[in-house]
């Protein structure tokens, strides 16, 4: 029975382009994946240091504050993958054949999923008023920030009509150096 429910993920693994070669050489953008994943389950991680070692009490408006950010990135997340459809795929390279989406939630920027990655990190951070959790988001930022810029390269190849949507959409957040480069 275990080898049944294994089948299904097997084969959307291989669907997305996963590979024993590309982990090996990074064709598709595994890397980045793995970095990302890295940091975001880096985030159970408690706060470090605790507010209450470095003399404070962490307010709890900012907590609620926090855990809201977090919810509203959730939200952000899942209307972003219904928005993306067929074409999602955890691999920075797009798959072969995948429509370009620059409607809901691609209409106000061209990486929602990865805004929404952001949103629950600074949420986390909020929360837990953790120092190592802000370095998790500046580290997440980081690497959001480079898989997105491989996979811009990926989709002008594919996608001709992209050059005039990245040049009038925000890429991760508007205005924000690093996390727009229009």
């Amino acid at each position: 029975m275990a080898g049944s429910r294994a089948w299904p993920l097997a084969e959307r693994l291989r669907q997305w382009g996963f590979s024993w070669q590309g982990l090996a050489d990074n064709r598709r953008g595994e890397w980045w994946l793995l970095a990302q994943i890295g940091l975001i389950a880096a985030h159970l991680l408690p706060a470090l240091p605790p507010p209450a070692q470095l003399g404070l009490a962490w307010p709890l408006a900012l907590r609620l504050l926090g855990w809201s950010l977090f919810g509203l990135g959730l939200a952000l997340a899942a209307r972003g993958v219904f928005n993306l459809g067929a074409s999602l795929t955890p691999l920075p390279d797009p798959l072969p054949g995948a429509a370009l989406i620059t409607s809901g939630a691609y209409g106000r920027c061209r990486h929602p999923l990865y805004q929404a990655m952001l949103m629950c990190s600074l949420g986390m951070a909020v929360a837990l008023g953790s120092l190592l959790h802000l370095v998790l988001l500046l580290a997440l930022a980081a690497v959001l920030s480079g898989k997105a810029r491989r996979e811009e390269h990926r989709l002008l190849e594919l996608h001709p009509q992209y050059s005039t949507y990245r040049s009038a959409t925000p890429a991760i957040v508007p205005g924000l150096p690093g996390l727009d480069w229009r």
